[in-house]
């Protein structure tokens, strides 16, 4: 089956290598910054806290975002309204995210400044821990055009593989392939032979229908890998693109998980609302129910999981909270993730709602908020870490999400809870 993709494979692995030959230099100065830094004595005791029962070698932040321009050649692109002053929100929405990842508005190395925070943010981390970087394809149209105007922000596959490969010790990749294509299968083996590790869909701005039939060999090629596919459900805030919030109904997730395809569901669909069309007269129900109902049905616990990425920012239910720490049989089916850079953007993360809700204590704010201005992503996992309810908290299974990804790794040292 993987004859006819061959020569599309090598054009692949030759577009990588390509790039690696014109940004090594380029890199270069970046990696070389990215050194651990020292941290500040008020927040030591809460990181030693955050990391204590943790094997960092399986320690995978599962939702991190690549972003870029293109101004360094890398194929990323934005749509023009994101630097228009005539769409002032789109044009804001760029400024806050750039700022959030420490990038310069005026920098003409957006692309390369970008990698290099983040990588920098990653050398606070024990050795091993590292971050799955997606690729993100563009929107396209019912017949399968690429729909540049309807596409909020564009990550090619071989730029997600360039940058994992220069920075191998901390970054994966995840590949972005939109289903309706011609080529969907070719360039879903070459991103597989090129080391992807799993595919990301946002079906809402992507229109991705999951249903569609055209999907279906996608979904056999990914079970019979056991690749796993990545699919941000409920509502989408940042990244309208073509604007069909239908597609991101929790229970479409059905049609690959029937194929056998593991689905992570991004952010548990956390956000927004759903119709249920599991009733004759579907209405409107919370997105995150839905997705509750689908942990909750046994014939997909082996193949349906959830991340908690942005899942305790400041416009989730303080409901959403409560349930997902108190329920630890959903535990060993749910990942860590930061959804980089989201929590570099200070408003997004509020920690007085999650005190007024009971799932934070008060007395963590304060180190907390110093490790934030510290490291953005250090903060991320220990307010993972630091959230409960009623004495439930989301356990040391929930981080070891290199686990649920490639399988355990031979002899890793055992965790606790």
């Amino acid at each position: 089956m993987d004859g006819p993709s061959m020569p599309r494979r090598h054009a692949l692995c030759c577009g990588a290598a390509a790039l690696s030959g014109m940004f090594s230099s380029l890199l270069h100065a970046a990696e070389s910054a990215a050194t651990a830094r020292p941290l500040p004595p008020s927040v030591r005791d809460l990181v030693d806290a955050t990391f204590d029962g943790l094997d960092a070698t399986r320690l995978w932040d599962v939702h991190a975002h690549l972003l870029g321009t293109g101004d360094a050649g890398s194929g990323c692109s934005v749509h023009p309204h994101l630097d228009s002053w005539w769409h002032p929100l789109e044009a804001l929405r760029k400024r806050v995210i750039l700022h959030g990842a420490g990038v310069s508005q005026r920098s003409r190395q957006v692309d390369l400044d970008y990698v290099a925070r983040l990588a920098l943010l990653a050398a606070d981390f024990p050795a091993g821990a590292q971050w799955m970087l997606f690729a993100f394809d563009h929107a396209h149209d019912d017949q399968g055009r690429a729909a540049l105007g309807r596409t909020t922000f564009h990550v090619p596959d071989a730029w997600a593989a360039h940058v994992a490969q220069r920075h191998d010790d901390r970054f994966v990749w995840v590949a972005s392939i939109h289903p309706y294509r011609d080529d969907a299968l070719p360039r879903l083996r070459q991103a597989l032979g090129a080391g992807a590790l799993a595919v990301k869909w946002l079906p809402s701005a992507m229109n991705i229908d999951l249903r569609d039939p055209r999907c279906v060999p996608f979904y056999e090629l990914l079970a019979a890998r056991r690749v796993p596919l990545i699919v941000h459900a409920g509502e989408e805030k940042a990244v309208p693109g073509a604007q069909r919030d239908e597609l991101g109904n929790p229970l479409l997730v059905r049609a690959a998980l029937r194929h056998g395809v593991r689905v992570i569901v991004a952010h548990c669909a956390s956000l927004g609302q759903a119709l249920d069309l599991d009733q004759r007269m579907p209405r409107e129900r919370p997105a995150f129910d839905l997705f509750a109902r689908l942990m909750d049905e046994r014939e997909w616990q082996g193949h349906l999981l959830g991340d908690v990425s942005a899942l305790f920012l400041a416009n989730r239910d303080p409901r959403v909270w409560r349930t997902v720490l108190a329920r630890d049989d959903w535990h060993p089916r749910l990942l860590h993730g930061s959804d980089y850079p989201l929590p570099c953007v200070a408003p997004l993360v509020r920690l007085a709602p999650l005190v007024r809700a009971g799932v934070l204590d008060e007395t963590d704010v304060a180190a907390l908020e110093a490790l934030r201005d510290h490291n953005p992503l250090l903060f991320d996992l220990a307010l993972k870490r630091r959230t409960s309810w009623r004495g439930a908290r989301l356990p040391s299974a929930v981080f070891n999400t290199r686990d649920q990804i490639v399988g355990p790794r031979h002899g890793a040292a055992s965790t606790t809870t």
